[in-house]
C-alpha cells in the first residue's frame, strides 16, 4: 500500500466517520446529559466493536453476511431493535428530567453500561460491515503482507472514530448550559429518543451490497 493510497483511505474514512449516525448521536446525548467521561467510555466501546467488525470482514465473515439475505436481515433487525430500545429509554428519561435538580452535579451512568451501549451500537450496525467489506479490498495490496495493512487501516479508522465521537460529545457538553432548564432537558430526551427510534426504523431500510 503506497502513501497516496493510504492518504486517500484516510480522507474516505474521515468523511464516512463524521457523517451523522447512531454512534455520533449517542455521543451527543451522553455529552449533553451525562458528561465527557461517559462519552469517552462509550467511544472506547464503540471502537472496540469496530475492531471486531473489521476483523470479521478480513476473515471473510463480512462477505458471508452480505451474501446471506437471512443473516443480513437478522443483523438489521437486531440493530434496529436496539436503537428503538435506546429511543424508548430516552423518552422515559424525560419524565425523570422534569423532577431532577439540575443545579446539582449530573448523575453518572455506570461506566460498564455506557461502554456496553457504545459497543452494541457498533456491532449491531450493518453499515460498518458494508464499509469494511466493500472498501477495504480497494486499498489493500494483496502482493504484500496483509496483517500490517489491516492494522494500519483499522487503526486509523478507530482513531478517527474515537476523536470524532469525543469532539461531538464536547460540543454538546458546551451547549449543555442551555438545558439547565428542566423542561428543556425533558424535551431533549424526548427529541433524542425520537431520533434513535427513527434511526432504528431507517436501519431496516438498509440494503446489502449487490453481488
Amino acid at each position: 500500500m503506497t502513501l497516496d493510497v493510504f492518504l486517500i483511505y484516510c480522507v474516505v474514512s474521515f468523511l464516512y466517520i463524521i457523517s451523522p449516525g447512531p454512534a455520533i448521536f449517542l455521543a451527543i446525548t451522553n455529552g449533553m446529559s451525562v458528561g465527557m467521561r461517559a462519552v469517552s467510555v462509550s467511544s472506547l466501546g464503540n471502537i472496540l466493536g469496530l475492531f471486531i467488525l473489521s476483523s470479521a470482514s478480513m476473515l471473510g465473515l463480512g462477505a458471508l453476511l452480505l451474501t446471506s439475505a437471512t443473516l443480513f436481515l437478522a443483523v438489521k433487525v437486531i440493530g434496529a431493535a436496539y436503537l428503538i430500545f435506546l429511543g424508548i429509554k430516552n423518552i422515559r428519561h424525560s419524565k425523570s428530567a422534569l423532577k431532577a435538580d439540575l443545579s446539582q452535579e449530573l448523575p453518572r451512568k455506570r461506566y460498564r453500561s455506557v461502554f456496553k451501549e457504545g459497543f452494541l451500537i457498533a456491532v449491531t450496525n450493518p453499515k460498518p460491515i458494508l464499509f469494511f467489506t466493500a472498501l477495504f479490498p480497494q486499498f489493500l495490496n494483496v502482493q504484500s503482507n496483509l496483517v500490517p495493512q489491516f492494522f494500519a487501516l483499522t487503526g486509523v479508522f478507530m482513531l478517527f472514530s474515537f476523536f470524532a465521537l469525543c469532539s461531538y460529545g464536547m460540543v454538546s457538553k458546551v451547549a449543555r448550559g442551555w438545558l439547565s432548564n428542566q423542561a428543556r432537558m425533558a424535551w431533549f430526551h424526548r427529541i433524542s429518543g425520537g431520533i434513535f427510534i427513527a434511526m432504528g426504523i431507517g436501519l431496516l431500510q438498509l440494503k446489502k451490497v449487490s453481488n
